[in-house]
């Protein structure tokens, strides 16, 4: 939902994409607890206590995304979000349109799949969630940042403003 009247994000929104992307590359870049865990489960060998709780961390994390992309969807449905800067071209505003879809579904599917593999043994989905979807997330995460760039250095319509 655009309206031409939202020039900004409101601070909630802000707030949200900011805990969301800290959130988000935490379980990225620090997801050993989850993967002995589960290198633990597929040879049947004895799970401890602590083995739980690392894994727990991972989890926890991936279901607050996912609470936090709900939260953050009715926001964007509610509040609205600003305009595309008017010298975008009408392709990078398709691409622009698609990358955020594509993110929500992400922010969805991933922990769904992830919960589907911990709490139910979803083999499938484990696999799934630490393969494709996961190359997919950073993808996604590549075309945003390269994006923002382009906006702030070649275009120069200052989008990071609306964000920080």
């Amino acid at each position: 939902m655009g309206s031409t009247s939202v020039i900004g994000y409101s601070i909630p929104q802000r707030a949200l994409h900011w805990i969301m992307a800290l959130l988000i590359l935490f379980n990225l870049l620090f997801p050993d607890g989850m993967e002995h865990w589960n290198r633990l489960m597929r040879h049947g060998e004895a799970i401890t206590p602590d083995d739980i709780a690392s894994a727990n961390i991972h989890a926890y994390v991936g279901i607050a995304v996912l609470v936090l992309c709900l939260v953050r969807l009715c926001l964007r449905l509610v509040q609205g979000v600003p305009e595309a800067p008017a010298n975008e071209p009408p392709l990078a505003k398709l691409v622009a349109k698609i990358t955020h879809w594509a993110f929500y579904a992400i922010f969805i599917v991933m922990p769904m799949s992830g919960i589907g593999k911990y709490y139910f043994g979803n083999d499938i989905a484990g696999e799934l969630h630490g393969g494709p979807i996961k190359v997919l997330l950073w993808a996604l995460i590549g075309l945003h940042l390269l994006g923002v760039l382009v906006h702030q250095f070649f275009w120069r319509t200052n989008l990071l403003r609306r964000m920080a």
